[in-house]
């Protein structure tokens, strides 16, 4: 089972150790293929004063010194194509944020690197039209494939080249989301599937002029698409949600997130017997 875990945003140095320190049990797991996750700038915070993060290079920087010092392989995501190298010479995942799924130009040049490039579905997406930018990706990978072959061969096309979906809630009228749980099935036929559980909770700019969320909803829709099937889980954790800089009240407190994550593991081995 994959897991991508980690803060929303690098807050400092202090906070970023100690929350990559409580997740050594996902690392030391042989069941989980597990990504450490953060992001070194949150650029579509709603309110201009919203903290954003320590910025490209010492954003990075803190990175590197995590994969160095704890051996985790790491996902965080792309803003800007100039952003693109830099990134892929010290991450395993570059992620294209939900509002960005659909940008070309960020998609091809993140596919041109070597590394997995995980897609996430825009919260006015169509489930369906996310094969639209899988397919920017496979091709600019390989540019030999033929459109039948990848109808044909579209899941273990994409998982071969290391691309990836992520669901993380659509738009429900204003400052609500909610996950339809069929775009996990949908969405599966293209590409290997990440549920987003954290982000699925978000209250956009509920709280006015940031966003807000429950928590308390997390592990149930998380249960849910774990029964449903799918590839892995993107969750979002701090050691105190309440004191974090960015999206504190979607997260999973990291003292809560082991028992969680042991209960997905039985149901996701359920889903693919």
């Amino acid at each position: 089972m994959i897991l991508l875990s980690g803060p929303c945003v690098i807050e400092n140095e202090k906070n970023l150790y100690t929350i990559a320190k409580g997740l050594e049990f996902a690392n030391n797991d042989k069941t989980i293929d597990f990504y450490f996750k953060a992001s070194f700038d949150k650029a579509n915070r709603t309110s201009l004063d919203g903290f954003r993060g320590p910025g490209l290079k010492d954003g990075l920087a803190l990175l590197q010194k995590i994969k160095n010092d704890f051996g985790y392989k790491i996902i965080t995501d792309v803003h800007e194509t100039s952003q693109v190298k830099s990134i892929a010479d010290v991450v395993d995942i570059i992620q294209i944020p939900a509002f960005l799924c659909r940008q070309t130009d960020l998609i091809v040049e993140s596919a041109k690197t070597k590394i997995i490039v995980n897609i996430k579905k825009g919260q006015f997406m169509n489930p369906v039209d996310m094969q639209y930018s899988v397919l920017k990706a496979l091709k600019t990978r390989d540019s030999t494939l033929s459109d039948l072959n990848i109808q044909n061969n579209f899941y273990e096309l994409s998982n071969r080249h290391g691309i990836w979906l992520t669901e993380r809630g659509s738009s429900f009228g204003y400052g609500n989301l909610v996950v339809d749980m069929r775009s996990l099935v949908i969405m599966r036929r293209f590409a290997p599937v990440i549920f987003d559980a954290t982000h699925s909770v978000q209250m956009p700019g509920g709280l006015g002029g940031k966003s807000g969320g429950d928590s308390s909803f997390v592990p149930y829709l998380a249960r849910a698409a774990a029964s449903v099937g799918v590839d892995g889980f993107f969750m979002e954790t701090h050691f105190n949600p309440k004191e974090s800089l960015s999206d504190g009240a979607n997260m999973i407190a990291l003292d809560k997130l082991t028992g969680l994550i042991e209960e997905l593991k039985q149901l996701d081995s359920l889903a693919h017997k």
